[in-house]
């Protein structure tokens, strides 16, 4: 047992670190093409960050721990938008940009919603399955959104194309930075494989379902990175980094990640990931709802507070029922 959860620490600290060199090294080469801070965060750092819970999708999709799938990519999400855009708001207020107030967080409504149909079978899908199919039109869905963003980089690439040839001292070259891109992948492969796999064992030993290991302690764990890089940049002052990284995190999360595990195989959906999905679908509604009450188009610090505390409750009554 001892040794089981050894090797669940390693793999975390390789999920860590690998999303951090990654993220350090695909940021350093997406700022040499003077691409916004915000439309980063919703590509290059969100996939980076997000590259965890990609891992372990594949890696738990070929071995069929579906549940965990699900659990992984719902529980993160809550993770995301209540512990740590919560700490985020505590250590600085978040100013909501109104590109974010008035596409992505909707966008997010609407696909949290989405997929709680589908899951339910009411969309004249399988009932409490995400079948293959679905699985193509979360992709579709993925594609349609995050092409949004790319068109904003490609833009901005060619409005500032004269500075491309500055050099930036403080910056990584592009070698170093494509040393730590690969540097990253390896260490989120191996990180992601010994999650997955003391994880269900840990789940097992316990008498502990798939779907609470994955809406806790996986969740939790896989969306550390997204933390770090959240915490880092509101220190820095970076808030429109930290909530394009939550914001695009959580898009992948349920576009590509549960898009990506429904190919390779069908997901069961429990019908116990309701309470999670409704409670997810609440808390967007509610970051919506921020924008418009107190200081307009900030998540202040009281509300950051609120968050976390509603998160605190969420993990205490899933180890409660669990």
């Amino acid at each position: 047992m001892a040794l089981t959860l050894l090797y669940l620490a390693i793999g975390f600290v390789f999920l860590i670190i690998g999303a951090d060199l990654l993220v350090r090294g695909s940021s350093a080469i997406a700022k040499r093409f003077h691409i916004p801070d915000i439309v980063i965060g919703l590509t290059i750092v969100c996939i980076g960050t997000s590259m965890p819970e990609i891992v372990i999708t594949i890696s738990s999709a070929f071995k069929n721990y579906t549940e965990l799938i699900v659990g992984n990519a719902i529980g993160s999400n809550l993770c995301n938008l209540m512990l740590i855009l919560g700490v985020v708001s505590f250590l600085r207020p978040v100013k909501i940009e109104k590109e974010i107030q008035k596409i992505h967080i909707p966008i997010s409504i609407f696909s949290t919603f989405f997929l709680l149909l589908i899951g339910n079978g009411l969309l004249g899908t399988e009932k409490f399955v995400i079948t293959r199919l679905d699985g193509v039109i979360l992709l579709i869905l993925f594609i349609i959104y995050f092409s949004y963003p790319i068109v904003l980089a490609i833009r901005d690439i060619k409005k500032n194309k004269q500075q491309l040839q500055k050099k930036d001292k403080n910056n990584l070259s592009v070698i170093t930075s494509c040393i730590f891109i690969i540097a990253g992948i390896v260490l989120l492969k191996y990180g992601g494989d010994f999650v997955v796999d003391n994880s269900v064992t840990i789940a097992h030993r316990f008498g502990i379902s798939e779907q609470v290991i994955g809406l806790t302690i996986v969740a939790i764990g896989t969306a550390m990175p997204e933390l770090i890089t959240s915490i880092i940049a509101a220190i820095k002052k970076d808030t429109n980094l930290a909530i394009g990284n939550l914001i695009g995190s959580c898009m992948l999360n349920l576009l590509l990640i549960l898009g990506l595990g429904a190919v390779i195989t069908p997901l069961s959906f429990e019908p116990t990931f309701n309470f999670s999905m409704i409670l997810l679908l609440i808390t967007c509604c509610a970051i919506l709802i921020f924008n418009y009450v107190g200081k307009k188009r900030t998540i202040t610090r009281l509300e950051g507070v609120s968050l976390i505390v509603a998160f605190i409750f969420y993990i205490v009554h899933l180890v409660i029922t669990g």
